[in-house]
């Protein structure tokens, strides 16, 4: 007798259980990992969020669109667009300045050029074009380009990247013959052509304009400077796409091999200068650790800096907000016309004067490349004065004016310059509420560098453009040959215990900066004297304070280990007899994934009697990240230092982490203690920004893993198990030896990491770089090979159980519902007395053939998943688009 092998039956608690069965360690699991997500999207919401600090910006645009540049000069003319805008009673149709093209982002409008062009149009015609000075520096009005993209998405698509940067360059061809048609440019006869286009780039926009440079069809020497704001240069925002890795993995790997030519003749980039600009963490579209161009670009031709350090700023912006804030559209109004010159047929100044206008316009003035330029510049005032209409401080001593005006007369106060070769460095600091930059006649506090003249007797008021003749008819008078310092004048957001932010809204009083110089004793070497005139009449309002300072006084580095940190914090008491300026180093810190909170205990001092309240600066070094806290008591700490995913720089890093700036009020006897410790709740919020895509991507990998546990099971014994019963399985097996392995690799040495991304890589190291730097060694895993983060390929897995579990009870009641709504729909007619179909008979059983092929026609959908989540959150920036191009 035959007999036929069966397969073996599944037990019977397997085949009664519910399809909603959850084992306690599911429970456990999911649980923890959907209040992780809670607690990760309500820091986000909820913690460390820093104040929106943006006054709004108005406009009256006008376009005018080139149809003339149509497919005989590009093959995309049906497709993009090009317009010039005009600002309404001020710009006319002729072009008369320099070109400027500006290009929008992804899905972006070509109307966002409004805010920045309406802004330089109303500068010029306000101020610039009354100025001959100005106009003979080469000074003209700016002519904005825009493009019209049709809002593509080019954060998702590689080609279309592409398509526009090709675009462009016909664009700039286009633009550059406009202004040799008597037609349509209206310039002096005897200025040059321009032979190149000012490039600012918006978010992708930024990207494109790199993307130019690289194209067969960029025209050489037509770009010269591009501006990004929001751009994330370092990496694709959204790797789902593996042609937009491999493109930005080309322009990146040209721009660092230009720049690491030995000669510039071998560096089709040598003229070009490149700025990014970042929002920082208002910016929840782009990460701003991106922005960052440190692993692209030299110091000597570009650099980053954060919104939230520009002077006169002084705040975070998000993706939409830094194209129409109006503090910050004003200040690159003024950092574009302060580097052009129509008489260069570039239009620009050349690379290194361009540098050191942005370096003055959108550095803070306190970083380690910030140029002093008093050093520059000969002696031009002649300061007269006696022993009645002036002081000497004495050595060592401080200089405090409470009062401005107390004398009734104008009054020099004179601190000498150590001499040349002390024991210890020291440091010049003044800092006043007053303008030192204002016009003589409005300034109240004038700061001088000086040295006695040599010429005591006779006039020589011939070699000075200016005088300040202080003395009184009392002993002999002493001429000193003095150097204005208001050029080297820092700009800080005042601090009083009225103010609660550096910056002021619409609707709100103005509240005017304070001045402060800083000055190591090696450039004041050539002089004397810092002479600090007081030139109010009358008694006003306004303080001034000014010393010299030991190295030791004023430097303070903390050497704590991160780790200790964290469990314990960090406190330390800054001391009475402090300086004005004190600089605290922690090294430690340097993660961006950590947050941290701060609490100033300001020493006793009577409210009416102080100067001005504590005024903290938190700083690194690169990118140039500053942030200003007024009036500063209790504040959060997050930054933009070592992220994941970044590459390293081009040149290696410092050991400086995190440093504080803190200006507190001398004339307060006592003790400043300052407490930071780790802020857990608000970390939490810092690894949505970073971690965004693999919270995205893992659980494709969770799910394939339930599915194999499916399969298996029914290979063996013949009983297709539910999700979630796979999911009780796989997480007593698969998913802890996976994470576990993952958790491992996070972990290995860096030359493992570096080959299992050099596998993934298509365009491996090129071994035309003179440098051995792995740019690729942090593309894996949690993107960062610290020991410190083993505990986020865990934490990581648990949020996605979570998250995987959710969406199958979702799933499933949705399934349930769904199934009751249609019995009822088809049980209707029934009811009604209509003879419904008798139902086929028992569906014929499925071979394995059918399964198999069925199998293979759903795997698709798994890789389309990733693509549908990519686009799920493109709503919402577009719905904020659409309204702020609405309310303009």
């Amino acid at each position: 007798m035959t007999t036929t092998k069966q397969p073996p039956l599944a037990s019977s608690g397997a085949r009664n259980r519910s399809l909603w069965f959850m084992s306690v360690l599911s429970f456990f699991v999911a649980t923890a990992g959907v209040g992780l997500l809670f607690a990760i999207f309500r820091s986000l919401t909820t913690r460390q969020i820093e104040p929106k600090g943006c006054r709004m910006s108005y406009m009256r645009p006008s376009y005018i669109h080139f149809s003339e540049f149509d497919t005989e000069h590009t093959r995309f003319a049906s497709k993009y667009s090009l317009y010039l805008y005009r600002e309404q009673g001020i710009d006319s149709g002729q072009l008369r300045g320099i070109p400027v093209l500006f290009i929008p982002g992804n899905a972006g409008s070509y109307k966002q050029v409004r805010p920045i062009a309406a802004e330089t149009a109303n500068y010029f015609h306000d101020y610039l074009q009354h100025d001959s000075n100005q106009l003979d520096s080469g000074i003209r009005t700016l002519d904005f380009f825009t493009v019209d993209f049709n809002e593509d998405i080019t954060a998702f698509h590689g080609q279309t990247l592409l398509d526009q940067a090709e675009y462009l360059n016909e664009a700039v061809r286009y633009i550059l013959s406009l202004y040799s048609e008597p037609q349509r440019a209206s310039r002096d006869s005897h200025l040059p052509d321009p032979t190149s286009v000012l490039i600012l780039g918006h978010s992708m926009g930024g990207v494109v304009a790199r993307a130019m440079l690289v194209q067969p069809n960029y025209q050489e020497n037509s770009i010269n400077t591009i501006i990004t704001m929001s751009a994330p240069h370092a990496r694709p925002p959204v790797t789902f796409d593996g042609r937009i890795v491999q493109i930005y993995d080309e322009i990146n790997d040209y721009w660092r091999r230009a720049y690491t030519q030995k000669w510039a003749s071998n560096n089709p980039l040598w003229h070009v200068t490149l700025v990014s600009i970042a929002g920082g963490n208002l910016d929840t579209v782009v990460p701003s650790d991106y922005a960052s161009i440190e692993s692209l670009v030299p110091e000597t031709h570009g650099f980053t800096v954060f919104t939230s350090g520009i002077p006169t700023v002084w705040t975070s912006m998000d993706h939409q907000a830094i194209l129409w804030c109006d503090q910050f559209r004003k200040v690159l109004a003024q950092t574009l016309y302060s580097i052009i010159d129509v008489h260069r047929a570039s239009q620009t100044k050349p690379r290194a004067q361009r540098m050191r206008v942005f370096k003055k316009r959108l550095l803070t003035g306190l970083e380690t490349i910030a140029e002093k330029t008093l050093s520059l510049n000969e002696p031009t005032i002649l300061l007269t004065l006696d022993d009645s209409s002036s002081t000497v401080v004495p050595t060592g001593g401080r200089l405090i004016l409470s009062q401005l005006g107390s004398e009734g007369t104008p009054k020099a106060y004179l601190l000498p310059v150590p001499p040349h070769g002390s024991p210890e460095p020291k440091r010049f600091t003044l800092l006043t509420d007053a303008q030192l930059g204002a016009p003589i006649d409005g300034n109240r506090l004038q700061v001088l560098l000086c040295s006695v003249s040599p010429v005591q007797h006779t006039s020589v008021n011939s070699f000075f453009s200016s005088t300040i003749d202080l003395s009184r008819n009392g002993t002999t008078p002493t001429k000193l040959a003095c150097k204005d310092a208001a050029s080297d004048t820092v700009l800080l957001p005042a601090s009083t215990t009225n103010i609660q932010a550096p910056f002021y809204l619409d609707g709100e009083s103005q509240i005017y900066p304070f001045s402060y110089l800083q000055y190591d004793a090696e450039h004041l070497s050539d002089h004397q004297f810092v002479a600090v005139i007081d030139r109010a009449t009358q008694l006003s309002q306004g303080f001034a304070v000014a010393e010299f300072s030991d190295h030791s006084s004023f430097q303070k580095k903390e050497d704590i280990s991160l780790t200790r940190l964290l469990t314990f914090g960090l406190s330390f008491r800054l001391p009475a007899g402090r300086p004005i300026a004190m600089d605290i180093n922690i090294p430690a810190l340097k993660s961006s994934l950590i947050a941290f909170d701060m609490v100033i205990k300001n020493q006793q001092c009577v409210r009416n009697q102080q100067l001005f309240a504590p005024l903290i600066r938190q700083y690194i070094q690169r990118p140039y990240e500053s942030k200003y806290f007024v009036n500063a008591g209790a504040t959060g700490i997050s930054f933009h230092g070592v992220a994941p995913y970044m590459p390293p720089p081009l040149t290696p890093p410092g050991a400086d982490g995190l440093a504080f700036g803190i200006w507190s009020d001398p004339t307060c006897e006592g003790p400043l203690e300052v407490d930071i410790y780790v802020d857990v709740l608000g970390s939490l919020g810092k690894l949505y920004m970073r971690y965004r895509t693999v919270f995205a991507a893992f659980p494709l990998l969770i799910v394939t893993l339930v599915l194999r546990k499916q399969f298996n099971v029914y290979d063996t014994k013949g009983t297709f198990i539910s999700f979630s019963e796979s999911l009780d399985l796989s997480m007593r097996q698969s998913i802890p030896l996976l994470l576990s392995c993952l958790t491992l690799l996070s972990i290995s040495p860096s030359g493992v990491t570096t080959f299992l991304a050099a596998l993934v890589d298509n365009n491996q190291a090129n071994p035309n770089l003179s440098s051995n730097i792995s740019f690729h060694k942090n593309d894996l895993l949690i993107g960062t090979d610290d020991p410190f983060f083993i505990y986020l390929v865990p934490f990581i897995g648990i949020v996605c159980i979570g998250v995987c579990t959710v969406l199958h009870y979702i799933l499933l009641a949705l399934t349930r519902i769904l199934g009751v709504a249609y019995a009822v729909f088809t049980a209707i007619p029934a009811l009604n007395g209509y003879n419904l179909l008798s139902p086929s008979p028992v569906f014929a059983p499925s071979t394995p053939r059918r399964r198999s092929l069925a199998l293979y026609r759903f795997l698709p959908l798994f890789a389309l998943f990733a693509y549908t989540l990519s686009h799920l959150r493109q709503p919402t920036p577009t719905i904020i688009t659409i309204r702020i191009l609405f309310f303009y």
